[in-house]
Formats: structure tokens, sequence, C-alpha cells
């Protein structure tokens, strides 16, 4: 009797076996696609992570990009506003050498001028001392000339009379007067003027 029944309860054994081992299948099918779906989950969520991440570089890339492109503004105003001062300087150094040479330009005239006036007056204090030499040798002159004739008076000398400085002499006090240019005085007859070897020292002819 037992025997009978032994395939018996070996087949709901092994139907129960099976059920089990379905059972255990389908749980672990089940568990497997929650891990598929948990893993899927997870690959979403560091795609999310590494997008957040990605954004937040990217911002963080265009913050610094940012400023540097302030910096880059700044430099630029920075060497425009060099260039300009550079011109403004360029501008008032031109002009002042400009003023520098007209001053020079100025300075030179003013040495020529002065030089000119300074040749002039050397030229006149020349002038004037040739006069001034002149005028006391044309004194001397008329005092030989008047020597001369108070010596043909006294002495009863007709005007084609030869005369010398030697006889004149006591009608000089004695002392023969001297040319201040070192001229030499020359007499001749009673009748003619004495003269000086200097050019310009002489009396003026009687009209």
């Amino acid at each position: 009797m037992k025997l009978k029944f032994l395939p018996w309860v070996l087949v709901v054994v092994s139907v129960a076996g099976a059920g089990i081992l379905y059972n255990s299948n389908q749980q672990q099918a089940g568990e497997l696609a929650q891990a598929r779906q948990a893993s899927q989950e997870l690959e979403q969520l560091r795609a999310t992570m590494s997008d957040q991440h990605a954004e937040a570089g990217a911002k963080d890339e265009l913050a610094r990009l940012r400023e540097e492109n302030k910096d880059v503004l700044r430099l630029r105003n920075e060497v425009r506003r060099l260039r300009e001062e550079n011109q403004q300087f360029s501008k008032q150094a031109q002009a002042a050498q400009a003023q520098v040479q007209s001053v020079q330009a100025q300075a030179e005239a003013l040495r020529a001028s002065a030089a000119q006036a300074t040749a002039q007056a050397q030229q006149a204090e020349g002038a004037a001392r040739m006069q001034t030499l002149a005028n006391a040798c044309i004194n001397n002159l008329r005092q030989i000339d008047g020597a001369t004739q108070q010596w043909a008076l006294e002495n009863r000398k007709d005007a084609t009379a030869r005369v010398t400085m030697a006889d004149i002499l006591p009608y000089l006090r004695n002392k023969p007067p001297i040319c201040p240019a070192n001229g030499t005085y020359t007499l001749s007859t009673v009748s003619s003027l004495p003269t000086c070897s200097v050019p310009g020292h002489m009396l003026p002819k009687s009209p």
C-alpha cells in the first residue's frame, strides 16, 4: 500500500518543489528586475549628477571668463588712458620744445643785436677817439700857424719866405707841439699852412 502511494507522493513532492522553484525563480526575476531598475535609476542619477557637475563647471567657467573679460576691459581702458596721456605729454613736449626754440632764436637775435650794437659802439668810440685826436692835432697846427705869422711879422718876412720849426720854436715856448696820433708836422712858407702826416689832420683852407 505504501509503495502504491509513493509515486504520487513523489509527484506531489516534485510538483511542490517545482512550484517552490518557480516561485523562487519568479522572486529572483522580480528582484533582478528591481535590481536592473535600481541600476538604471542609479545610472540616471549619475548622469543627472554628471550633468549638474558639468553645468556647475560651465557656470564656474562662465563666471571666470566674465571676470577675465572685466580684467581685459579694465586693461584696455588703462592702455587707452595711458595712450591719451602719452599723446598729451607729447603735445606738451612739442609745445615746450617750440617755446625753447623760439626763446633760443630770440636769444640769438638779441646776441646778434648786442654784438652789432657793440661793434657800432666800438666804431663810434673809435671814430670819436680819432676825431678827438684830429681836433687836438688841428689845434696844434693852429698854434704852429699862429707862431709862423708872428715870426714873419716880427722878422718882416714876406709870404714866400721859408720857415722851419726851429724858427718859430721861441713863439711856442720852446716846446714844439706833438701830434697825438704820432704824426709829423711839416712847414714850408709863411703863406702855406702847416701840415701833418696823418690823413685828416689838416687846417681848413681860408676862402
